[in-house]
């Protein structure tokens, strides 16, 4: 279910479920959840069944369960679009689970910054943590060890004759972090890893570096 890692002598959990586990700071990292979007798309006629809006909360809760972080850092696209029904779900996990939450703005987060702050929610553009940068977008910054996400990766390996997988996975190079999206209804972009990149797979039940 985990694999522990080190990046610039500091200890890291991946979970299959695509979180990040600072031990260091006892918190919870995690990227592209994208509450909201089950509830935009059946809006648009699309047939998602109604009860897949519950899929990311479950997620959450038995996420936080396991490592019991003293707080979570959302790398951005917490919520898909505008305000929907999500929203007052959302309002109960985060008053349920009552613990500090930060927000690193991504693209998907149109939602007024008023409604986050009534939660108690910081919202930054950017988060410098030592010597490690927290962005939504992939950066590369002399000087720090960049967290992201937005790219949804994943790769695809091939099985025997023409079979292939698809599988998220944590994407690691020399000075950068791209989280798997945390969401259960995203998208995902297979990369290309160059010599000397870090894959980290996520499957139902493990991590595996390839």
């Amino acid at each position: 279910m985990t694999l522990e890692i080190e990046i610039t002598n500091k200890t890291f959990i991946l979970h299959n479920t695509g979180a990040l586990y600072w031990t260091d700071k006892k918190m919870l990292l995690l990227s592209d959840v994208h509450l909201g979007k089950v509830s935009h798309f059946r809006k648009h006629g699309s047939a998602i069944p109604n009860n897949a809006i519950l899929q990311n909360f479950k997620k959450l809760d038995a996420v936080v369960k396991h490592f019991e972080p003293e707080s979570i850092c959302f790398l951005g696209d917490l919520f898909h679009s505008s305000l929907n029904k999500e929203w007052i779900l959302f309002e109960q996990w985060v008053n349920n689970t009552g613990i500090p939450l930060i927000l690193i703005a991504g693209n998907h987060d149109i939602i007024s910054p008023h409604k986050y702050e009534e939660l108690n929610i910081a919202i930054h553009s950017e988060w410098i943590l030592d010597s490690f940068l927290l962005t939504h977008h992939p950066e590369n910054r002399e000087g720090f060890f960049n967290l992201s996400g937005h790219v949804h990766p994943a790769v695809r390996l091939q099985g025997m004759g023409r079979q292939f997988l698809r599988l998220p996975c944590f994407f690691r190079n020399k000075n950068q972090m791209i989280l798997p999206a945390f969401g259960e209804f995203t998208g995902t972009y297979i990369i290309e890893p160059l010599e000397g990149d870090i894959i980290y797979i996520t499957t139902k039940e493990e991590v595996i570096k390839l």
